[in-house]
This record gives structure tokens, C-alpha cells and sequence, in this order.
């Protein structure tokens, strides 16, 4: 009889010490971090910035696994059906809110397949024009546009993207007409724009501001909801004349849905510390983007209430993918 509840005992035990390593699982010894563009871009620069630190933090090695394809679809379907074990992350781009509004045969549900877990960075972008255009505020250009209707335009890397759907809403909430002349690519419409072959821009900051230093550009106003700290002198759009405005790109990490309260929890704590760390911010500074400050439900909030701008934007404007 002693030796059966001897044996009860620790069998016990036993189910309670795997019971709470189960409950205690993460982090997993190796963590990937899936980026849905080629190497080299903004993108995957960031993630490998956050890879080593998020590492060392959490005590697992963090991988870093470039899928492009497919306007981030093929990488982000990846992690959307992968173990929601906190083991597969995915670290994208804006497209990510835009594509639910711009693709009709997406592979997943961005709302319901997907767990956000931080903002990681934004990019501050700003309203640009050429010297020769006669504004020199955002209220100019919105009067120029109304005098003269089919006077401007603006180009963009491409039918879709963050700089193009930014003058798509500022269009929509000023209602002005510029037409979109999109380009293959923000270097050759940058080109095009400091050529005067186009009168207005919208594009990152750190493209720009070399520009608009040099006298070849002059600058606006800039589309995130604050003031940049690096130009404390120029307004935001939203202050210079359209109350609202804000379409800053920015740079997220995603689970699949589901993921464990433990790697939640893990997450939320790691990402809050290096997010607010000198280590992160003197490194984002350098790439010139600026750390998120979005965890957990604020950036679930976040995220939900991008999808739905976006969507009316891409639906107002008539957008379509060529």
C-alpha cells in the first residue's frame, strides 16, 4: 500500500513537472522569422537588426527566412498556416493591411489567420513637389489643385503601394483630382520628379530629405501623425490643412492565429523592452525609421483599423492591380 501511493506520489509529480513545462514551453529553441520580400530590402534589413537582439532576449536562436513572391502573399500564406507554436513569425511590410483591399483571391484571411504581435518601425514619408511647382504649403497645393484640376499629378513606385495609395488618400479627404502615374519602382519616379516630369510626390524620408537639402526638392509636410524629430520644423500634413491625415509605412510582426498564452506573454515582454531600448533606437536611427511603440491588442486595434482605411481608399479610388 506505501509503495503504490509512494508510486501515485511521484507519478504525480511527474504529470505535474510536465504539466508546468508544457505550460512553460517558450520559448522554442529556435524561433524563424519569415520575411515575404527578397534580401536587402527595408524589410528583411530589419529584421535582421531585430533578430540577434529578440535572440538574446528570449534565449533561442531567431532565424531569419526570406519568401517573397506575390506582393508578400506566398510568405505571409506561409506563416499563416504554419504551427502556432510561437515558432514561425512573419515581419511585413504595410502591404499587409493594403492587399486585403487590393486582392480578391488572397490565400488567407489577414483578420482571422494571423496574430499581431508588435509594430516594429515606421517610415516616415513625406509630400514632396518640385521647385517649380508654385506652393510652398500643403494648403497651396490643395488651392492649386482646385484652381486647376488637370494640372497635377504624382507618381509612385506602383499601383497599390503605401506611396500611392498616401496621395490616393489625400486626394480622397481634400477632394482634389491628381492623377497617378505609377512607375516600376520609387527610382525611377524619383527620377522623373527631380527631372520636373512630374510636379508631386509622396516618398520615405530618407529618399528625400538629401533632396530637399540640395534645393532640388522642397518639401511639405510629412504624413505621420506627429512630427518627425529629424524635421521639427515641418508640419504634418494633418497640421498643415487635412485634419486626420496619417499613412506613415510601417513594418509589423505576425504569428499564425492562435498562438499560446506563453508566447504571447514572452513576446509582449521582449518586444516592449527592446522596442523602448537605446540599443534599438540608436540602431533604427542609422536606417532612418523610427521604432513602433504598438504591442499585443494595441496593435491588433492597430492593425484592424488599417485594413479598413485602406480598404475605403482602395475602394473610393478605383484601384485595380495591372
Amino acid at each position: 500500500m506505501n509503495g503504490f501511493k509512494t508510486l501515485a506520489a511521484t507519478g504525480l509529480l511527474a504529470l505535474g513537472l510536465a504539466a508546468s513545462a508544457q505550460a512553460q514551453s517558450y520559448p522554442v529553441d529556435q524561433i524563424h522569422i519569415t520575411v515575404p520580400f527578397p534580401a536587402g530590402g527595408t524589410t528583411d534589413i530589419l529584421a535582421r537588426e531585430l533578430a540577434g537582439p529578440l535572440g538574446e532576449e528570449l534565449g533561442a536562436t531567431v532565424i531569419v527566412e526570406n519568401r517573397p513572391g506575390a506582393g508578400g502573399t506566398v510568405g505571409s500564406n506561409y506563416v499563416a498556416h504554419a504551427n502556432a507554436d510561437g515558432s514561425q513569425l512573419l515581419l511585413t511590410a504595410t502591404h499587409h493591411v493594403i492587399n486585403p483591399g487590393l486582392r480578391d483571391n488572397l490565400p488567407y484571411d489577414t483578420m482571422e489567420d494571423f496574430s499581431e504581435v508588435a509594430l516594429i518601425a515606421l517610415v516616415p514619408n513625406a509630400l514632396v513637389v518640385h521647385p517649380d511647382v508654385p506652393a510652398n504649403s500643403v494648403a497651396e497645393l490643395i488651392e492649386l489643385a482646385k484652381e486647376d484640376p488637370d494640372g497635377l499629378n504624382f507618381g509612385s513606385s506602383g499601383v497599390g503601394g503605401s506611396n500611392h495609395l498616401s496621395g490616393e488618400l489625400f486626394k480622397s479627404m481634400t477632394g482634389i483630382d491628381m492623377l497617378h502615374v505609377p512607375y516600376p519602382g520609387a527610382a525611377p519616379a524619383m527620377t522623373d520628379l527631380l527631372g520636373g516630369h512630374i510636379p508631386v510626390m509622396f516618398d520615405s524620408l530618407p529618399t528625400v530629405v538629401p533632396h530637399v537639402q540640395s534645393g532640388k526638392l522642397r518639401i511639405l509636410g510629412v504624413t505621420t501623425a506627429e512630427r518627425v524629430s529629424s524635421l521639427p520644423d515641418v508640419p504634418t500634413i494633418a497640421e498643415a490643412g487635412v485634419p486626420g491625415y496619417a499613412a506613415a509605412s510601417w513594418f509589423g510582426l505576425y504569428g499564425p492565429a492562435g498562438l499560446p498564452e506563453d508566447a504571447r506573454t514572452s513576446l509582449d515582454a521582449a518586444l516592449t523592452k527592446l522596442l523602448g531600448s537605446e540599443e534599438i533606437a540608436t540602431t533604427f536611427k542609422k536606417l532612418n525609421v523610427e521604432p513602433g511603440e504598438l504591442v499585443g491588442s494595441d496593435f491588433e486595434t492597430f492593425v484592424a483599423d488599417e485594413i479598413e482605411k485602406w480598404q475605403g481608399v482602395v475602394k473610393s479610388a478605383g484601384v485595380e492591380l495591372q
